[in-house]
């Protein structure tokens, strides 16, 4: 036979053009172009979050001499040492009692007031400018205010009991006040960004709904408990994980205030981070760091919670 079969040509035979490589894309500059928008940003974060983070991490593992530098490695013997600390459990205890002393009166009361606030009028307007004041504080501001305010023999809380007839109270040298006292601070420096961001929530409430519910015999309280407030239950939920996360957070009015005092009753786990690490020139970062990730679990396992229970029930509605 003797035609030959053809065979088919290819790059590396010598002949003809070579073909071009399929799949491979030129570069464009332009696909980078989000990519660099966010440089900025992930690089603040990677900064003064990221690294912070694993540098806890390393020195909750590490021991520290007495010039705060990092030691050798000790593994868990910070934990060890922090869990079997006396004075933890009545820290702890501190740290949750804060954080409900001060959520739930700053949700209540803040819904309260935005239902309050919600009718268009000039008197509202005014009110709800009042009520936002104290957005605009600094907490040492707000909490050299609240001093003037608890002090013993000066105070308008005191010369409130004793204009009804009652004995002057130590808000913050007597144990048992001084920890309420504190959150009543922390209530009203929160409550003027609740109340703006309720109000937000309440002014996109369609109309339709609400005079429809009307229609239907709805007023007054039946109106705002079965209507408006479901209706912006994700802005309530989203307070309440904000308010809890600042609470467990908490240190500048503790420091302004009481210093941790008296006889530790306001000492917060934030705060006994602070008297380890920096007070006094102790720089125990060790023990401090091994506190600091305690706490970032406390954190998440109550957010976790209340994912859990109230996200749900506001992602059901």
């Amino acid at each position: 036979m003797s035609a030959a079969i053809a065979r088919p040509r290819t790059a590396s035979s010598g002949g003809g053009n070579a073909q071009p490589a399929v799949g491979r894309k030129p570069f464009n500059v332009r696909s980078w172009t989000p990519l660099l928008y966010l440089l900025p940003a992930i690089a603040v974060f990677a900064c003064f979050v990221v690294y912070p983070l694993i540098r806890t991490f390393i020195l909750s593992a590490s021991g520290t001499d007495i010039l705060g530098r990092q030691s050798q490695f000790v593994g868990l013997r910070n934990f060890q040492r922090v869990f079997t600390d006396p004075e933890f459990g009545k820290i702890m205890l501190n740290t949750l009692l804060f954080a409900v002393y001060t959520v739930v009166p700053t949700i209540v009361l803040s819904l309260v007031i935005a239902l309050m606030l919600n009718k268009e009028s000039t008197v509202n307007r005014v009110f709800r400018t009042v009520f936002a004041l104290p957005f605009a504080y600094s907490v040492s501001a707000a909490s050299i205010i609240f001093s003037a305010f608890f002090n013993p023999a000066t105070g308008l809380f005191n010369a409130i009991v004793q204009k009804f007839g009652g004995q002057p109270v130590g808000w913050l040298t007597t144990s048992q006040f001084a920890l309420p006292a504190i959150a009543m601070t922390t209530v009203w420096m929160n409550i003027g960004y609740n109340v703006l961001v309720l109000l937000a929530g309440l002014g996109s409430v369609p109309d339709e709904v609400v005079e429809a519910a009307r229609l239907d015999g709805a007023s007054g309280f039946r109106l705002q408990w079965f209507i408006m407030i479901p209706m912006i239950m994700s802005q309530v939920f989203f307070l309440i994980i904000t308010d809890t996360i600042q609470s467990l957070e908490s240190f500048g009015q503790i420091h302004v205030l009481t210093k941790g005092g008296p006889d530790s009753s306001t000492t917060t786990l934030v705060y006994d981070i602070y008297m380890h690490g920096f007070a006094n020139n102790s720089s125990n970062f060790g023990y401090a760091s091994a506190e600091a990730i305690v706490l970032i679990v406390v954190v998440a396992i109550i957010t976790l919670i209340q994912f859990t229970t109230v996200g749900r029930k506001v992602d059901n509605q």
